[in-house]
């Protein structure tokens, strides 16, 4: 810790009320969060009923803001996922699409992804959100020990829809998704970005620091300097036009202790409209070539 310069101060508000610091890291430009838990703990950091990835309850507004979100979202991630594919491989047909996603959650976006042909696996490691996966995608959901058993080259695309940042051992994490995909497959991240409008405003209050859950915090440098390392290619960035809201209002809920609908969106629509030109969104989505 000597040498390693301290970012932020931050709190855990949803679960341990735990403080953590965020570190710099030095090769790859992103943050860690210092200490982190060891693997075998983390699971108690997830035990809360208001990490609605895990479930598909509607109990509140946040809940239902962020179900409305994701069902917009659907849609638009099959067809990013499509249009890489098709690119790539315009001859191919349906049946050999075969497509990976990483902490699927409830597995929606599976769903999806199986009405459009596609030969889907999910990796989940919450059991209730397998559960739930399981049923909408005829068992395609396994635990995570499946990742490393699958044959090297197998998948056109792989998607981390705001996962890599939970995932512990990176570097590791990082090969492995090399060696999955074929040559010259989609890797496709979202990750929140900690150079946006709305985390500098927020600061130590900013939700999607989340930590301990989030053990790295990325921004649009240490992408690509952590996937050029395994000779790897971010060939396109997107934004996520509404996390910048959704992110708003849960940290209002931390700052204040209530919510300030006025001033989420207030603020959620300054990040973006600064993004326009810095492209510094909430968060963004990579699109990574393997060559």
């Amino acid at each position: 810790m000597k040498d390693k310069k301290v970012y932020l101060q931050v709190k855990d508000h949803s679960v341990s009320g735990q403080d953590f610091q965020l570190i710099e890291n030095t090769t790859y430009g992103f943050l860690e969060t210092h200490p982190q838990p060891k693997v075998e703990q983390l699971p108690e950091y997830y035990n809360t009923e208001d990490y609605i990835s895990h479930t598909d309850s509607k109990r509140n507004l946040f809940e239902k803001v962020y179900h409305t979100v994701r069902a917009f979202s659907l849609k638009r991630k099959v067809k990013l996922i499509e249009s890489f594919f098709q690119a790539e491989k315009p001859h191919e047909s349906s049946n050999e699409k075969k497509l990976l996603d990483i902490g699927c959650g409830t597995g929606d976006f599976l769903q999806m992804a199986q009405k459009h042909h596609w030969e889907v696996f999910g990796i989940e490691p919450n059991e209730q959100a397998r559960t739930i996966a399981n049923s909408k995608t005829n068992q395609r959901v396994f635990n995570t020990e499946k990742l490393e058993s699958f044959k090297t080259h197998s998948f056109d695309v792989i998607t981390l829809w705001h996962v890599l940042e939970h995932l512990p051992n990176l570097e590791k994490q990082v090969s492995i998704l090399k060696s999955l995909l074929k040559p010259h497959g989609t890797l496709i991240i979202a990750v929140p970005n900690y150079k946006s409008y709305d985390a500098s405003y927020y600061k130590n209050f900013w939700a999607a620091f989340d930590v301990p859950r989030h053990l790295w915090h990325f921004c649009k440098t240490s992408i690509s300097e952590l996937f050029s390392s395994q000779n790897m290619t971010v060939v396109k960035v997107l934004p996520l036009i509404f996390d910048s809201y959704y992110v708003s209002m849960l940290s209002e809920k931390y700052k204040k202790g209530s919510l300030n609908i006025f001033n989420a969106f207030r603020i959620g629509w300054l990040s973006n409209i600064k993004a326009k030109r810095s492209g510094e969104y909430s968060s963004l989505i990579y699109v990574i070539k393997n060559k």
